[in-house]
């Protein structure tokens, strides 16, 4: 098996930039830790600096162009809260046209004026998390949630898309759990017949370790299976600026257990490069994490995929993205104006 930089995967600069605009979110799903977060000392209520976000695209333009290949706006917040998210969309997509932006969504703000301010604003691609096909589990699942609603929004994204030839794909998304799994091929079924590009089936996992019943699970299956530790990808792949201000480098960290500096305080490629993530890579490599505790507790290495082993995230977004044609689309593209939601 072989680890380390290599095909996507940059040395220089990750090749994932994910951004956290927000700590609020607008439903309260059961196999999210955000209802918890919210009610912790850890929570803020942090909103990201929109000079701040400026900083991180403006350093991708300098020394990341070549390697990175997308923003992804999504992690522990729903990024549509954020009163200024379309115009950082639109920033990102004015400075930097050629690289892919992912909107990652709950989808029950994305109403026909936001989905066409976005859709303009230059997303790339939607991801939206819906976790059900009927609506009594979408109920019980994505709490405060309304199916039908979300499904307006999404078929209506969908048509959008189609009638006015954006250069846009959609993704659903979808978190196997007790409650859903007798209705995974029906939701696929269900969205591929409607138009949806892709269809994302994951498994549930602990969350970095913040979901304990399901930490302990996954843990005691790794034993009864003898399953041999490997490196996690996240280090050699992706770099995260949370709604603080922190860089980290897990997206499933719930406790900012990964942050590791101020972005005010340094650079991405200098953060990339840092003796701290040297110090961290070289960790999973040894499986020794006497000195990074976060990792050490996390069973949630398993569920990432390296290169080598088959196709993750990047994948889908490579097969989903023509560079050559997103950015001779956006060059085309007339701007519009600020739309504020």
């Amino acid at each position: 098996m072989k680890y380390g930089f290599y095909k996507h995967l940059s040395e220089i600069f990750p090749s994932q930039i994910m951004i956290d605009v927000t700590e609020y979110c607008n439903l309260k799903c059961i196999h999210c830790p955000h209802p918890v977060f919210s009610e912790s000392d850890l929570w803020t209520g942090a909103q990201l600096d929109i000079q701040t976000h400026k900083k991180l695209i403006d350093e991708i333009k300098k020394d990341g162009l070549e390697h990175c290949k997308y923003i992804r706006y999504t992690s522990n917040g729903e990024p549509l809260i954020h009163k200024k998210f379309i115009e950082m969309v639109q920033y990102t997509n004015k400075t930097i046209p050629s690289i892919p932006i992912n909107v990652t969504t709950n989808g029950r703000l994305l109403n026909e004026k936001r989905a066409i301010a976005l859709l303009e604003a230059g997303v790339n691609v939607f991801d939206v998390s819906i976790d059900a096909f009927y609506n009594e589990t979408y109920a019980k699942i994505r709490v405060k949630g309304d199916l039908n609603v979300t499904r307006e929004n999404v078929l209506r994204l969908i048509k959008l898309i189609k009638n006015k030839k954006y250069n846009t794909k959609l993704v659903v998304s979808y978190v196997e759990q007790e409650l859903n799994e007798k209705e995974t091929n029906l939701f696929e079924e269900y969205w591929k017949k409607e138009g949806a590009d892709f269809v994302v089936i994951r498994p549930q996992h602990s969350a970095a370790g913040a979901v304990e019943e399901n930490a302990l699970d996954i843990k005691n299956n790794q034993i009864s299976k003898n399953v041999e530790r490997k490196p996690c990808l996240y280090p050699w792949e992706r770099l995260i600026l949370s709604p603080t201000g922190h860089i980290g480098y897990c997206p499933a960290d719930w406790k900012y257990g990964s942050k590791f500096v101020k972005f005010s305080e340094t650079t991405i490629k200098e953060a990339w490069n840092s003796k701290f993530m040297n110090d961290l890579r070289n960790a999973h490599l040894k499986n020794n994490f006497s000195c990074h505790k976060f990792c050490g507790n996390c069973p949630d290495w398993e569920f990432t995929t390296w290169p080598n082993e088959g196709r993750s995230y990047s994948n889908v977004m490579n097969d989903l993205m023509d560079k050559d044609e997103i950015l001779r689309k956006k060059e085309l593209a007339v701007p519009s104006d600020l739309i504020q939601t």
